[in-house]
């Protein structure tokens, strides 16, 4: 027997039940059936558009003439999935009608769309994202002309209108690090320079510039004293080419070749744009990424004059929940898969199959409660996006964890956690898949090989863990506005969620009830002392990245756990196998790292150690003794 893919929604082994509690029941229908519809289609006409992506791009810099132009050649699948990609309004649900139908809920239905569609969207996901992240950071700062021209179109569920966004951040010295930004912009009148709006011209080189084919970007750039680092850095809407479709005009395809002709006498049609090379990456190779050069280029400021960190602030913690869900739906593709597998695969002679071989079934049984975790944890973190844009007006006490002051504490703690977790485990739990397939695991048309290289990325786009770890601390430091502790929020809905927990009796679990009791237990002993590790964290250098790993591990625990909670409240029969999932990633833990009481005691002896000795130690092992070094 062959398998079949699943449908990514209905027989997904946790999805549809997770929605089922979220969704207030108005919405849930509506939205199953539409996600039931997708599912179909993401196995049929979205898989073939997905082969057909498989093509990368290619670069034409030169005419055969001798003239630079800089055509990007996109494959006819990829154009495909982006314009699917607008009409499932992966980026419009977020906004306009369907906010105003469904309100916080708005961002659930969008990203179980997004989830699903990673399945054979080869990363289309990115420049969604950043079309995401674009639309918001200009409902929120930008001009009336903005919106009008360029908002309207980031929004728009019509293919032949909508545009998409790119991100040109990164650049040679700095990396992650934005404090060595080199590129610079120059107003074009001084007298207006500080209102939003205003237009610059911006000089330098982007070295990582994702989405290339898009029409609009965000782009930081230097407008004061570089010796400020990312105190005098300011945002910029930057278009690709000019002038911007304006009206009904239809969006063109792709970028335009390069040609010598000044728009209003002034600006190049390629807005000074010079693409210099495409990136050769490990994955997304689908995806146009590339190195380029702005020499004069227009663009128009956006928020406060070296205020772009604060204001890029906003796509990033958009960006980071995609960058998650990504990872989240990869996996869910290849557990989709390995399951499918274990149904059909025969071994010892034809007589058993893979689904009735225990050891077999426990491999798989660590990647599922690996997969709700994160998931849980995903849609947990979802859920408060969607509550910070639409604010309750019930939502302004600050006495509960419904409050505004709670959703945001939370939000802005779980943020860059939920990132980083979700990277850190995915991956090896799809490669626990990939050995379930066996020797057909390893063969490329099965996808799960491109669907880990395509995940790969997200261990780097948007912060490393390691990166994400220290946002994590300065997430958790005390407000200035009136100094309230965001890890208190947390804490209280912790809290909450352990006490309707404690008092639970599922009858039929047995011995399976004292491994729920302990697993509470667990948790409730590291919410207590939580703040405890942010403290002695913020002492040592060596300790961020443990921290958020812990932080990442209870919170998604506790989702868990209040998931079961609602399970069982409402008399469904397999409340047991919710529990029983939260008890073992408490206890156990999933494919990768460990349980969390080991997490703590290995967390507690690290802390102990002197880490002045601990850091040499570290230094050469990696490097040798006596051999420092020479950056």
């Amino acid at each position: 027997a062959i398998p079949e893919f699943l449908n990514g929604f209905s027989e997904d082994i946790f999805l549809p039940r997770l929605l089922k509690r979220i969704l207030p029941r108005e919405f849930h229908g509506e939205i199953a059936r539409d996600l039931e519809r997708l599912g179909r289609d993401i196995n049929s006409s979205i898989r073939d558009i997905g082969l057909l992506a498989d093509s990368p791009p290619t670069l034409t810099q030169y005419s055969q003439w001798g003239h630079r132009i800089d055509t990007l050649h996109t494959s006819e699948g990829w154009r495909k999935l982006k314009t699917l990609a607008v009409t499932e309004g992966l980026v419009s649900h977020n906004y306009n009608d369907t906010r105003q139908q469904y309100g916080e809920y708005s961002r659930i239905y969008a990203f179980a769309k997004t989830l699903l569609f990673v399945a054979e969207g080869r990363v289309v996901g990115c420049p969604i994202s950043m079309t995401d992240g674009c639309a918001r950071v200009l409902e929120l700062h930008g001009t009336e002309e903005m919106k009008h021209a360029v908002y309207d179109r980031l929004v728009s569920s019509d293919p032949s209108l909508a545009f998409t966004a790119g991100q040109f951040m990164t650049e040679r010295p700095g990396g992650s690090d934005l404090s060595l930004t080199e590129t610079v912009a120059r107003p074009l009148d001084e007298k207006e320079k500080k209102t939003t709006g205003a237009k610059y011209l911006l000089d330098g080189f982007k070295w990582f510039s994702s989405a290339t084919d898009s029409e609009v970007a965000l782009a930081l750039a230097r407008t004061g004293d570089p010796a400020l680092g990312t105190r005098s850095l300011s945002l910029f809407l930057l278009p690709l080419r000019l002038p911007l479709p304006t009206g009904q005009t239809p969006t063109p395809s792709g970028v335009l070749a390069r040609r010598d002709v000044l728009v209003d006498g002034k600006f190049p049609e390629n807005n000074g744009i010079t693409i210099h090379r495409l990136k050769s990456k490990i994955g997304t190779h689908s995806l146009p990424t590339a190195e380029l050069s702005l020499t004069n280029s227009l663009a128009y400021l956006v928020g406060p004059l070296n205020g772009g960190i604060k204001t890029i602030s906003t796509v990033l913690q958009i960006t980071r929940v995609h960058s998650a869900f990504h990872s989240v739906g990869s996996l869910a593709r290849c557990l989709n898969i390995a399951r499918s597998f274990a149904n059909v695969r025969k071994i010892e002679g034809g007589k058993r199959a893979l689904r009735d071989v225990p050891l077999h079934v426990s491999s798989l049984a660590r990647v599922v409660v690996t997969y709700r975790a994160i998931l849980g944890f995903a849609f947990g973190v979802v859920h408060l996006l969607g509550q910070t844009e639409t604010p309750s007006p019930s939502s302004s006490s600050s006495s509960s964890s419904s409050s505004s002051p709670s959703i945001q504490a939370r939000f802005r703690l779980l943020n860059p956690t939920l990132k980083a977790f979700a990277t850190f485990h995915c991956v090896p739990a799809m490669e626990e898949c990939m050995a379930a397939l066996g020797g057909q695991g390893y063969m490329e048309e099965n996808a799960i090989g491109r669907l880990i290289r395509d995940a790969l990325v997200e261990k780097i786009w948007e912060g490393t863990e390691n990166v994400l770890a220290l946002d994590l601390l300065r997430a958790s430091a005390p407000a200035r506005s009136d100094g309230s502790e965001p890890i208190t929020h947390w804490t209280r809905w912790a809290e909450d969620i352990l006490e309707v927990a404690a008092r639970k009796r599922i009858d039929g679990m047995e011995d399976g009830d004292e491994n729920v009791k302990e697993a509470i237990e667990v948790i409730r002993d590291v919410v207590k002392r939580f703040r405890w590790i942010i403290e002695v964290t913020r002492g040592n250098e060596t300790l961020p990245r443990q921290t958020l790993l812990i932080f990442g591990h209870v919170t998604s625990a506790i989702y868990l756990l209040e998931h079961a909670v609602w399970v069982a409240d409402n008399g469904e029969e397999d409340a047991l196998i919710h529990f029983d999932a939260f008890a073992r990633w408490t206890i156990e833990g999933g494919v990768a790292g460990s349980g969390l009481r080991d997490m703590v005691t290995q967390f507690e002896r690290r802390s102990k150690s002197r880490k002045e000795k601990r850091v040499e130690r570290d230094r050469e092992s990696v490097f040798g003794r006596g051999v420092r070094s020479r950056l």
